[in-house]
């Protein structure tokens, strides 16, 4: 990375901080002061070895380095937590959350829409086909049913698995979604993804283009995750 692209990235990184606790604090008021209690009470247990234990040079910059660090890890879960509660019930839900997978997932929002605001999101990965449905329950099933049939034809015998995101008897909690599906068994090696892909692409080629409900932006939870790892 050139030197001068270093300001921009670190200007950038500090908006989408700020952003993520400003989402926070709505729903969650007082982050400020317990993130400040954390960060001071941490410093404080180390600032009390250094004056007992000593010396004060060693134990006051490890003190700071882990009082930040406690910080941020607390703040990250806050942040995901909040950002979960805005987004959960709201169309495009399980969308949001699946676009936090990490490389290696190919995640295609929205293949399958009804007028209902019934939706079917596809994930491709080592598991194979994973097809996330999100909607009234029996409606949702019965389209799974049918994107299963739809792919199925072109997976090449890649396993193609039904999951059904919401918060009933059977359905996988949202903020459960990704890790869900990140725990699936392997079936596929990365040339067989890379193929996989290609005959998908014929599939979506012959669907019609449904736009995805209006909902949360996809991007928003990545962005905040983003943030807390500071990529």
């Amino acid at each position: 990375m050139a030197k001068n692209d270093a300001p921009a990235e670190k200007t950038s990184r500090l908006k989408q901080i700020r952003s993520a606790y400003q989402l926070t604090k709505k729903s969650d008021p007082r982050i400020g002061l317990l993130l400040a209690a954390i960060f001071l009470g941490v410093a404080a247990v180390f600032v009390a070895l250094g004056w007992f234990v000593g010396p004060l040079l060693v134990w006051i910059p490890l003190g700071v380095a882990l009082a930040f660090l406690a910080t941020t890890i607390v703040f990250g879960r806050r942040v995901e937590k909040a950002a979960y509660s805005q987004i959960e019930g709201q169309a495009g839900a399980a969308a949001s959350a699946l676009q936090t997978l990490r490389r290696g997932w190919n995640v295609t929002p929205a293949v399958a829409v009804t007028k209902n605001a019934d939706i079917v999101h596809r994930v491709v990965g080592r598991p194979g086909i994973v097809l996330v449905g999100e909607g009234q329950p029996s409606r949702v099933k019965n389209l799974l049913a049918a994107e299963r049939k739809k792919h199925a034809r072109v997976a090449g015998g890649a396993p193609v698995i039904e999951v059904l995101a919401g918060s009933g008897e059977g359905e996988i909690d949202i903020r459960k979604l990704t890790k869900h599906v990140m725990k699936l068994p392997a079936a596929l090696q990365p040339s067989e993804i890379t193929d996989l892909l290609q005959r998908l692409k014929a599939l979506d080629a012959v669907r019609p283009q449904v736009p995805m409900p209006k909902g949360p932006v996809p991007t928003s939870l990545k962005g905040a995750r983003q943030a807390m790892k500071g990529r």
